[in-house]
């Protein structure tokens, strides 16, 4: 067997390994567990978080990316993006509690999480990476269509048909397209029971250095969590999705955000229009 082969079945190794780990795992545990050398062991951990799969917490142990658990999900231009966006995500999470995602948008309007720091609460909010997303009444989905092309949001608009899923969903067009107008202004976008009854999010748009929303982070939460420290948990999320904005190359915290609108009170939620 040469060494590539030997690599790449190590590689493969530690993956499906790292699948029944709930908790990070330290290098010397790695390699008691599996038998690797120091060497290869620390170079392949190394291309792992290189690639997006693997990252490490503050405690220097190795964790394998939620999404990874199902394989290798990432585009190669996603990679970059989950390896720099992850420590600040799991800072979040520590931070406020709860549950925070991200996730990017195509040029159909469709939506793909890419990672997750699942909230250690008891009762929490979660959810299956590859379970749809549906733009128009979740906060996420706003976020991305608030600063996606114009062409393409209504062309998306125009195909969409516009379903109640709880009794809060908004579903009227013009409406839809003034709440988006006001998502881009305000910097962030708050899904209020929309989606799900007794779950709310909140989403705001990470910023590349072109000044170009390139995906979105999430904080998700029991509605009755969220009513209890909305402003904290918005201020908290805004400064996280401008810490990964400048470290993607931004300039500025959000380059396209109103600075007045963006000192408003979070919306309140829609009245029920069915």
């Amino acid at each position: 067997m040469n060494h590539e082969v030997k690599s790449a079945g190590r590689i493969l190794d530690i993956l499906e390994y790292m699948t029944t780990l709930r908790d990070g795992v330290s290098l010397s545990q790695v390699m008691r567990d599996l038998g690797f050398p120091k060497s290869s062991t620390h170079g392949l951990l190394q291309t792992l978080m290189a690639r997006g799969h693997v990252v490490q917490n503050s405690a220097g142990k190795y964790i394998l990316v939620e999404a990874s658990r199902r394989g290798f999900p990432f585009r190669r231009n996603e990679e970059p993006l989950v390896v720099l966006a992850m420590p600040f995500m799991q800072q979040l999470r520590d931070r406020c509690g709860e549950t925070v995602l991200l996730a990017t948008m195509n040029a159909n309007c469709d939506i793909r999480r890419l990672a997750k720091c699942v909230s250690h609460h008891p009762v929490r909010y979660d959810v299956n990476m590859d379970s749809a997303i549906v733009p128009y009444c979740t906060a996420i989905g706003r976020v991305l269509l608030a600063h996606g092309a114009e062409e393409a949001v209504e062309a998306y608009l125009a195909r969409t048909t516009f379903l109640s899923y709880t009794r809060f969903t908004v579903t009227n067009r013009d409406q839809i397209r003034r709440l988006l107008i006001k998502v881009r202004r305000d910097g962030y976008a708050v899904n209020d029971q929309e989606f799900v009854t007794g779950s709310t999010g909140l989403a705001a748009p990470l910023f590349d250095a072109g000044g170009e929303a390139v995906a979105a982070v999430n904080l998700g939460t029991l509605t009755s969590r969220y009513l209890a420290r909305r402003e904290e948990l918005l201020l908290m999320l805004r400064d996280t999705a401008d810490q990964i904005s400048q470290s993607l190359g931004s300039l500025s915290e959000d380059p396209r955000r109103d600075p007045v609108a963006g000192r408003e009170q979070e919306p309140r939620r829609e009245p029920d229009r069915r």
